[in-house]
């Protein structure tokens, strides 16, 4: 797991001409879990968005097995297979959970691949396949994340990004997505992940960074972090 798939090289990114990201360096090795944490309005999400191209880079580079990829359009980094699961959801409520699933498909021209991809989701997200004639909009929280995630997995993307995955959710469905995410990682599937459970995502981690004010002011394993004592007063207050 030492061969990096991603890396991002001292990028800034600005919202109305104010500085949000001020020189961010990261990288993620295939097969690894990587965690991004931080306070609200530290930039993770911003620094997802840059690795999509939704939010540009005005300096850095972002580079995906050695290409940079920085100045691409959204769908070809999609397809290149890299996919994020944002925050909001962004589900279409009255279509049906396997409507819902194949709009994450729409990148394959193989249907028989798409099937496939399909019921991998399926294997992982058994209680999706019972409601996959409902309406998305019918599902619990937990629920509707799991569509969400199951959408973002139907290109089987060789990197997946998840931004805040249990926001929201009551403490019962956020260990199931947690659990999920476990899953992921068990699969061997490369994770990018935002989180605002430190513990948890730091348990899942294989390596973690911690964005303050929208530059990096820790990195390290898991278990290195969470016996840091500027990450323990920081974020669990002890």
């Amino acid at each position: 797991m030492d061969q990096p798939i991603l890396e991002i090289k001292d990028i800034k990114v600005r919202y109305s001409g104010l500085p949000v990201l001020q020189g961010v360096s990261l990288q993620v090795n295939q097969g690894e879990t990587v965690s991004v944490l931080g306070a609200n309005g530290a930039g993770k999400s911003t620094l997802l968005r840059a690795v999509m191209c939704t939010q540009h880079a005005f300096e850095g580079r972002i580079l995906y097995k050695n290409r940079e990829i920085q100045k691409l359009q959204t769908e070809a980094i999609v397809r290149l297979g890299i996919v994020c699961v944002p925050e909001e959801k962004m589900l279409f409520g009255p279509l049906s959970v396997e409507e819902n699933l194949m709009l994450g498909a729409y990148v394959l021209d193989d249907n028989q691949q798409v099937q496939q991809n399909l019921q991998f989701v399926y294997s992982l997200f058994p209680k999706l396949e019972e409601r996959r004639k409902q309406p998305a909009s019918t599902l619990s929280g937990g629920e509707q994340q799991m569509v969400a995630i199951g959408r973002g997995l139907m290109s089987r993307p060789r990197i997946l990004m998840l931004d805040e995955p249990s926001l929201g959710l009551a403490p019962l469905l956020v260990d199931e997505v947690l659990d999920t995410v476990r899953k992921l990682k068990e699969e061997g599937i490369t994770i990018l992940l935002v989180e605002q459970n430190v513990r948890e995502a730091l348990d899942l981690a294989d390596r973690a960074y911690v964005l303050q004010t929208g530059r990096i002011v820790g990195e390290g394993s898991g278990r290195e972090l969470l016996e840091s004592d500027m990450f323990r007063e920081a974020f669990l207050g002890i």
